[in-house]
C-alpha cells in the first residue's frame, strides 16, 4: 500500500467535504455518503490495516497507544492533515480542535466504540476538546484535521 495510494483513497473523502462547516450535519452527511459498510469506508479501512502491517503506519507508542501522522495537512486533501490510532480500552490525552476534527471509527473489536460512538464518522466543531477513549474493545480510529491543527492539553 504505497503512501500516494492510501492518499488517493482520503481524498475521496476530503474532497466530497471541502468547504463544509464541522458541525452534526456534517456527520450526517459522511454517514450517508460513505457509511461505515460503504465501499469507500471499507477501501480506506483495508488500507489502515494493511499499511500498519507494511510498518509506516501507527509507526510511534505511548501509553498503549499505537499512532501516526500519515499526512500532513497539504492542498491535495483540501487542507486536512490525516493521523491514524489503534487504541484499545484506553483514553488519549486530553487535546483541542481550534478547527475541528472528524473522525473515522473503525473497530476491530465488533463491539468497540470511540468516545461512545460505534463503526462510521464522528465530527467535533471548532474549539471543542476531549479524551479519546475507545472502549469495548480496539479500535482504528483516522483523523481529519483542518490545516493539521491540534493542540494538546499540558499535564499539570
Amino acid at each position: 500500500m504505497p503512501k500516494a495510494a492510501f492518499q488517493a483513497l482520503i481524498a475521496q473523502v476530503t474532497a466530497a467535504i471541502a468547504g463544509r462547516k464541522l458541525d452534526s450535519q456534517l456527520c450526517d452527511y459522511l454517514q450517508a455518503t460513505f457509511p461505515g459498510d460503504g465501499p469507500v469506508f471499507k477501501s480506506i479501512e483495508a488500507a489502515c490495516h494493511k499499511a500498519i502491517s507494511e510498518g509506516w503506519m501507527c509507526e510511534r507508542e505511548h501509553g498503549g497507544i499505537r499512532y501516526g501522522r500519515v499526512i500532513e495537512a497539504i492542498p491535495a486533501l483540501a487542507e486536512f492533515s490525516v493521523d491514524v490510532v489503534s487504541m484499545t480500552d484506553v483514553a488519549g490525552p486530553h487535546h483541542r480542535h481550534p478547527e475541528g476534527e472528524i473522525d473515522m471509527v473503525m473497530p476491530i473489536s465488533p463491539s468497540a466504540k470511540f468516545d461512545g460512538s460505534p463503526r462510521g464518522w464522528v465530527v467535533y466543531g471548532p474549539d471543542s476538546a476531549h479524551r479519546p477513549t475507545v472502549t469495548e474493545g480496539q479500535s482504528l480510529v483516522l483523523y481529519l484535521l483542518p490545516g493539521g491543527k491540534i493542540d494538546f492539553t499540558r499535564s499539570k
